[in-house]
């Protein structure tokens, strides 16, 4: 499949799914869509994947290039004196504030290529990363950092939540990478929880925010586990809608989760 029109009226891909029951929720699920930063699941899961197998150590030093710190857009390292980061560190950065120049050192490490068959054998059909950050795109690179589906991000993060993808160790890395992120202002904006708090209901996620996308995948725990993830790309002007869009779809997350104060719907 191929991105959608981006002259198009505003897109929605969405899917939320209970794990326990199945019971789903979409909204052209297979629709292929910019993801903005949500692709950087993909890279850190790449990381998780080898700190797991024991081919990269957390504490392994890698250096931020020049052109690293030029990036500008999400994330402080680019501010920030030093040159060097462990491997560990720059996870943290990108989980947690989406940050760009962890973004592309990570990727230069592991390489793009490395994500992408990732993405593959992961079974991810039609979602993928397609290139480093760039601070502007011309002719001669792909017109976006990477594209994909609600249907694939729901299915990799069902296997994630449920430790099966790449074994245990792989999977809780990744979750516990998504639980430090720092932006609950989509979806997650709606889903009843203390995102401070490491009791109660918790939110793992991940989000995108580009020019024309606003995007954001996540595990949620409450008294089911629910996965989901929803994607809008909207014309210039639209993006107050596309954001509330987001947040309704994390009312439904909120009601499949059984949050406190939310009847469940099994009962």
């Amino acid at each position: 499949m191929t991105a959608d029109d981006p002259a198009a009226p505003t897109r929605v891909g969405g899917m939320v799914r209970r794990l326990d029951d199945r019971r789903t929720l979409s909204r052209d699920p297979d629709r292929v869509l910019p993801l903005a930063s949500v692709g950087k699941l993909l890279l850190l899961g790449e990381v998780a994947r080898r700190l797991a197998d024991g081919t990269l150590a957390p504490d392994q030093p890698v250096d931020l290039l020049d052109d690293d710190r030029a990036l500008g857009g999400t994330g402080l390292l680019g501010l920030l004196s030093p040159q060097r980061w462990t491997v560990a560190d720059l996870t943290t950065a990108v989980a947690a504030v989406s940050d760009n120049a962890a973004t592309n050192a990570l990727l230069r490490l592991v390489t793009l290529d490395a994500v992408q068959e990732l993405a593959r054998r992961s079974g991810l059909r039609d979602t993928t990363v397609h290139d480093r950050i760039r601070a502007a795109r011309g002719p001669d690179v792909p017109p976006t950092f990477a594209t994909g589906t609600a249907h694939d991000l729901c299915a990799f993060l069902a296997d994630v939540a449920t430790g099966t993808w790449q074994g245990r160790r792989a999977s809780g890395l990744l979750r516990g990478w998504l639980a430090r992120n720092t932006d609950r202002t989509l979806v997650a904006d709606t889903i009843r929880h203390d995102p401070w708090s490491v009791a109660g209901v918790q939110v793992m996620n991940k989000t995108g925010t580009d020019t024309g996308v606003r995007a954001d995948a996540g595990i949620v725990v409450g008294r089911h586990t629910v996965v989901y993830a929803v994607v809008a790309a909207f014309p210039s002007g639209a993006e107050r809608a596309a954001v509330g869009e987001l947040r309704r779809w994390g009312t439904a997350v909120d009601r499949l989760a059984g949050t406190p104060g939310h009847r469940s719907t099994s009962s």
